[in-house]
């Protein structure tokens, strides 16, 4: 009943939703991919809104329920009837009576089960797509066939575009590459490929005064422009990408290489992604905690490995959910390269501790949970110390995060700090 309850809310959202697409018109971008999403939804917001009115995904809204809320401009109303009753009241506003509505929307879509994103694109077709990575072995993969069938899922709003419309995807990525050419877009690529029509380059830590404060690189446009990126509050290769699909982005959309490269100096890559916090005894955290997946993990372990400190390297890490068949082979995978990554590994869950397996020399300590992990880990770390937190949403990981911070006040900045989420144990 409760199922059969939520394809009915759905429906109704999605009639709704639909309604106010087709009266208003909106261009829509639509940010898919398996890494990356919602750093790169964010990234392509701040560079659109140069020229644009633009309405994007709160947070990760990228299911059969965030998507219509984002277009109809609503707020998660969890189980609370007022606030229901407040989104249909305002949606009805939307479909009969003048509102003044954004001309450009950038929705991020995502998909963990098969159909997800049909439905989706059943309530809104794009006018662009961008991909950003479809890995060997995706997130949510224990609900599909194959790692094929999730990136085909998370490929296909880019069949939905129009010929000519703009394909902007990862020039690094195989997967991505070899479902492109099945297209009829205008194909524009980011990535640190040197053919890519965005290419990033000299990649490193961003400091001032000798304190990393994010990440920097060069900027090639095929068309000739040139410039020097730098993204603030968090570090890791990664961090980086979502800035050049942005700028990829303004290309498509004839906005110029300084300008959108403007509109990223106010860009900050969303909570829980790489974020750079001051931790206890002059310690740095880097919160990877939103969520994880093994080619998530494996790139925060390289920012890890490569962290300038004269302290310990610690990684943190939680289980790695929704693999399937393939969540054996990828936590021991992801032992042995976390093993060689730091200096101490912290194994937090059931699956995580496979990770005191892997070989290696490097000491791990395990914890059943992110709250008894929160409890202890506190008094081991050290001045200088660099702590990588990173595992899948449903572990939490975002309480060791707090419990490590030196200023309390800085819980702010974590993910799932709003009430609702703070009351599931």
């Amino acid at each position: 009943m409760k199922n059969f309850s939520k394809i009915i809310v759905a429906g109704v959202l999605a009639f709704i939703a639909g309604t106010v697409v087709r009266r208003y018109k909106p261009r829509i971008v639509m940010v898919t991919g398996s890494v990356g999403k919602t750093s790169t939804k964010d990234a392509v917001a701040a560079v659109l809104s140069e020229r644009f009115m633009v309405r994007k995904s709160d947070k990760s809204f990228n299911t059969e329920f965030g998507v219509p809320f984002t277009i109809l401009g609503a707020k998660n109303p969890w189980r609370n009837p007022l606030a229901w009753g407040s989104i249909i009241k305002n949606s009805l506003a939307l479909i009969f009576l003048p509102n003044h509505y954004p001309n450009m929307l950038v929705l991020e879509v995502g998909a963990d089960r098969p159909g997800d994103l049909s439905r989706i694109l059943r309530i809104a077709a794009p006018d662009a797509v961008v991909v950003t990575r479809l890995p060997k072995i995706p997130v949510h993969v224990e609900a599909y066939a194959s790692p094929e069938a999730v990136r085909e899922e998370e490929f296909s709003p880019a069949y939905s575009l129009s010929a000519g419309a703009p394909l902007i995807i990862s020039a690094d990525d195989p997967y991505v590459l070899d479902d492109a050419v099945r297209t009829s877009a205008r194909i524009l690529s980011y990535g640190v490929a040197d053919d890519a029509t965005v290419s990033i380059g000299d990649t490193g830590f961003y400091e001032e005064e000798g304190k990393v404060l994010g990440m920097k690189a060069s900027v090639v446009v095929l068309n000739g422009e040139k410039g020097n990126l730098v993204v603030k509050g968090s570090v890791g290769t990664t961090q980086l990408l979502p800035a050049a699909a942005a700028i990829a982005a303004a290309n498509a959309f004839n906005i110029s290489l300084a300008d959108a490269l403007e509109a990223l100096e106010n860009y900050e890559p969303p909570a829980g992604r790489g974020r750079l916090l001051l931790g206890k005894n002059d310690s740095v955290i880097i919160d990877d905690s939103y969520n994880s997946s093994p080619a998530a993990v494996e790139e925060a372990l390289v920012t890890l490995k490569s962290f300038p400190t004269s302290g310990r390297r610690i990684a943190v890490l939680g289980d790695m959910l929704e693999l399937g068949r393939y969540s054996v082979m990828e936590h021991d995978r992801i032992g042995a390269l976390a093993r060689a990554s730091a200096d101490m590994v912290v194994a937090v869950g059931i699956r995580a501790k496979a990770f005191a397996a892997a070989h290696g020399n490097t000491d791990v300590v395990l914890f059943d949970n992110a709250n008894s992990a929160a409890l202890a880990l506190p008094d081991l770390i050290k001045e200088d110390d660099v702590i990588l937190v990173k595992g899948s949403q449903s572990i939490r990981m975002e309480r060791i995060v707090e419990a490590l911070l030196a200023d309390p006040a800085d819980s702010v900045k974590l993910v799932r700090q709003e009430r609702e989420w703070k009351k599931l144990i």
